[in-house]
């Protein structure tokens, strides 16, 4: 009798916990807000920046591919001009797309194989004379991407006559070219694998890790931004060749600016990489305004610990200032530094400013392990 009173309760007592806790499970997978919805975040910088930016680039990529082929199929001062042109529009596009070194372009280290300068033109040379070479080794990083297509479509020679006659040149000027198609093919091959792989089932893998730990998409776009702002656009575009970072024991370097043999584009370059980092940021894309390091940011209510005010909207007056002094330059940094270094000295320490506050508060607020180091003393 004892036991058939127990049940019914037993039984409610039961549907009671079940009911609990469903509902706490359903309260731990729903976001309080939707700008802390970090699956939202994720699929926002996937389909409205990475993906659509690779395309965009893939496209200027094609047209260099096949100037380059035109260019190989006969050399003259017309389709040098195309070609020209065709690598002055890669280039500046893959501004906008180098700072995603996550997942497939992790993978494979695009960087290295696209953009590690200055050229290294001894080695380029003794590549084009040899009959084997292997551009998988890291010795071989500065043989060839855009450093080294620059080299070889701009820096052969100071006419357009004598760049013809270098790649007409009878004993070599075979090997020239095929060296040229050989770097075109190589980063076409590349560039393809990173998008195929984001398309064909690396954007699901990236939206599903949607928490903060090291492994996390979210811990990973952290690190490969800030990384790329602090050591490529800060360092690599301005205080090497200002001289500005300890390292360089204030030495000035123009021969390492970004562009070497086209120096003109050097400026746009640069502002192209602030301009796209400050956008993917804000979240602003060609598609309109969508989740980002801002709306997440001040979701959690993060604030500059030194001002106390929104830390997105220091963070994003800091990028402000930046262009701002990247726009006064010279186009060509080459003369901006034989002619007013300091005007490039002062952009470096803005740039400082703004790689602490993404580096440390952006970091910590958002709870994310900075995982690489930087030795360059800053």
């Amino acid at each position: 009798m004892k036991n058939q009173i127990l049940k019914p309760f037993l039984f409610i007592l039961s549907l009671s916990f079940l009911s609990f806790g469903c509902v706490e499970d359903s309260e731990k997978d729903e976001p309080t807000d939707s700008n802390l919805d970090r699956e939202v975040l994720l699929a926002n910088w996937a389909d409205s920046f990475i993906i659509p930016g690779y395309e965009r680039f893939d496209q200027k990529f094609q047209v260099l591919k096949t100037e380059a082929g035109d260019f190989q199929q006969e050399p003259t001062t017309q389709s040098l001009q195309d070609l020209r042109e065709a690598l002055k529009a890669a280039y500046i596009s893959w501004q906008e797309v180098e700072m995603f070194e996550v997942g497939p372009a992790e993978q494979v280290t695009l960087r290295n194989f696209f953009n590690i300068y200055p050229a290294d033109i001894e080695g380029i040379t003794s590549n084009i004379s040899q009959e084997s070479y292997n551009l998988n080794l890291p010795a071989s990083y500065s043989r060839q991407g855009f450093p080294a297509l620059d080299y070889l479509i701009n820096g052969v020679a100071a006419e357009e006559g004598d760049v013809l006659a270098f790649y007409l040149d009878e004993s070599e000027g075979q090997q020239r070219l095929d060296y040229l198609m050989t770097l075109v093919g190589r980063m076409n091959e590349l560039l393809s694998q990173v998008l195929v792989s984001w398309k064909s089932g690396y954007r699901e893998q990236f939206i599903s890790k949607t928490g903060l730990d090291i492994g996390s998409s979210t811990g990973g776009m952290v690190n490969a931004f800030t990384l790329y702002y602090e050591r490529h656009v800060r360092t690599g575009k301005i205080g090497i060749p200002s001289g500005a970072t300890i390292a360089t024991g204030g030495n000035v370097n123009p021969d390492k600016i970004e562009s070497f043999y086209y120096p003109s584009i050097s400026r746009e370059l640069a502002i192209t990489a602030n301009r796209a980092s400050m956008d993917f940021f804000s979240g602003k894309s060609s598609t309109g305004t969508g989740a980002s390091f801002k709306s997440y940011l001040n979701g959690i209510e993060a604030k500059d610990p030194s001002t106390g005010t929104l830390l997105s909207s220091d963070v994003l007056a800091q990028f402000e200032l930046v262009q701002n002094k990247l726009n006064a330059l010279n186009p060509n940094l080459k003369d901006q530094i034989s002619t007013d270094n300091s005007a490039m000295i002062e952009v470096h320490t803005e740039m400082q400013k703004l790689v602490r506050m993404l580096k440390v508060d952006m970091s910590s607020a958002m709870s994310i392990t900075i995982t690489y180091t930087d030795n360059d003393g800053d």
